[in-house]
């Protein structure tokens, strides 16, 4: 795993097409903005989990 700091309004760019940008820190917890193409899809792990391995993930598209 790679671990970086960023400050408020930095990005982190993954495979030239998908920028991460801490968008705002507020005591223990950040607010992160992902931009992403459209057939890349996001979901938090948290709710990953809950999805039995056999069903199929919904394809929610990332708004741009």
């Amino acid at each position: 795993m790679l671990v970086l700091s960023r400050k408020k309004d930095e990005t982190i760019v993954i495979n030239k097409n998908i920028e991460v940008t801490i968008v705002d820190i507020r005591g223990d917890k950040i607010r992160v903005g992902i931009k992403a193409p459209p057939e890349i899809t996001i979901h938090r792990e948290e709710l990953l989990k809950t999805i039995p391995a056999n069903q199929k993930l919904p394809e929610t598209p990332v708004d741009q």
